[in-house]
């Protein structure tokens, strides 16, 4: 409590006031004894940072608190896989158990012979051309995300991010007291970019564009021509750009991913976020990676190390058998989700009077929109609801920017058995 504070009679939290040794008053003779005469001891209000205070409950998280209270749910709201880890990968962190060389950190920017390999990934999946400097193994895609918000912005800097948009995204953006401005995708041509509206929203105080693509929640894959528009935007007004690429091997329909980091012209402007997790169905093991120009990586190491340290050991040896053992998994996750993607399509024209949706070419996400009732302005009360009287798990569209109200985000990376199980529900829900 500051002198300044004391003379304009602010009130004094009592845990502030302490009592001298072998008496019961301070030195304004009133504080301890007032608590004292009451009887009681006032508990301390908790301080809580003005922006975190004002950051909603995350929504997919709230929606798996509520589900988990409930004894039968036909769960479609968490991008999960359902499928395990595949067996060679397992082995791998194993074997690096049995050799005893999990116990102690890793260098901050992860295993040497990691990073080599994801080089070789990268040239040959991304067509970046990298070197080991310009790598950083993170704590799944998530940590190399907020490092990189970190390193990109200072305190009210804008960030642009489409809408919808992965709702972390806009958090980190907020965690590191930007400010998220947001660029209404085009829904009705498949959430496309809309380049014109990203302009729009440049001003001089935007420093960096962030988004995902296939995207988190509808599953669009921007195309290859959208960024190179979106790379001419970011070079006219000195911007970096953030990636989000988790979703890269899950593309469907001839839709090809597109790694904005493979333009030479961007060097020093991109920095490119991926991970294993999606990859390989490792999302426990939370192991992810950036990349970025060697320049870039010292300063983002500066964000990473009070987050993280390092990535856990153990995972990046999995990580490294992952990517030197057969890659045939992830072509069989890929068949699995085009499959379910086709499966929940097939449910959803069923409820054509219900929701209406963009078929995604890519993840394993969708974002239908609602049609009925309180769902049109209130995603979230719409999915309580869906949940308590149904017994199936989505997700409020609301959470993932304010165009992403009157939707819902459903997950296909479940078994067609929940997909039709879900869907059972909700046709007999709605009639």
């Amino acid at each position: 409590m500051t002198t300044q504070d004391v003379s304009n009679h602010r009130p004094v939290p009592t845990p502030i006031s302490r009592p001298r040794r072998g008496g019961g008053r301070d030195n304004n003779g009133s504080a301890c004894d007032d608590v004292c005469s009451r009887g009681r001891i006032m508990e301390a209000q908790p301080r809580v940072s003005e922006r975190v205070r004002t950051i909603e409950k995350s929504a997919i998280h709230e929606m798996t608190r509520l589900s988990g209270q409930m004894k039968d749910v036909a769960f479609l709201s968490w991008a999960k896989p359902t499928s395990g880890t595949p067996a060679h990968i397992n082995d791998a962190a194993i074997a690096a158990i049995r050799d005893g060389v999990t116990a102690g950190y890793s260098p901050t920017s992860g295993l040497p012979a990691l990073r080599e390999e994801i080089c070789t990934k990268l040239a040959r999946d991304n067509d970046i051309t990298a070197e080991p400097s310009e790598i950083l193994v993170t704590v799944g895609a998530i940590e190399g995300l907020a490092a990189a918000v970190m390193a990109a912005i200072d305190p009210g800097d804008e960030v642009i991010l489409p809408s919808p948009t992965y709702s972390t995204h806009i958090r980190q953006v907020v965690i590191a007291s930007g400010r998220p401005v947001f660029a209404p995708l085009v829904e009705e041509e498949g959430f496309r970019l809309d380049l014109e509206a990203v302009r729009a929203a440049v001003t001089p105080r935007t420093r960096a564009i962030v988004y995902c693509s296939p995207s988190n929640p509808t599953g669009t894959v921007f195309s290859e021509s959208e960024f190179r528009e979106l790379a001419a935007i970011a070079l006219e007004h000195d911007l970096m750009i953030i990636t989000d690429e988790a979703y890269e091997y899950f593309t469907y329909d001839g839709a090809t991913h597109f790694s904005i980091g493979s333009l030479p012209e961007l060097r020093g402007r991109v920095i490119s976020c991926f991970t294993f997790t999606k990859t390989y169905a490792m999302t426990g093991w939370r192991i992810g990676y950036l990349h970025a120009a060697a320049e870039l990586i010292p300063q983002i190491t500066k964000a990473h190390i009070p987050l993280a340290i390092c990535a856990p050991v153990v995972s990046q040896y999995a990580a490294l058998g992952a990517l030197r053992g057969s890659q045939a998994c992830v072509a069989e996750f890929r068949e699995h989700y085009r499959a379910a993607r086709d499966l929940m399509c097939a449910r959803l024209d069923r409820l054509t009077g219900i929701f209406d949706y963009q078929k995604p070419g890519g993840s394993y996400l969708m974002f239908p929109r609602i049609l009925v009732g309180e769902g049109r302005s209130d995603s979230t009360a719409f999915c309580i609801r869906l949940l308590q009287e149904a017994g199936v798990s989505t997700t409020p569209g609301i959470a993932f920017g304010p165009t992403g109200q009157g939707h819902l985000r459903l997950s296909f990376c479940v078994t067609p058995e929940m997909i039709d199980d879900a869907f059972d529900r909700m046709e007999a829900y709605f009639g």
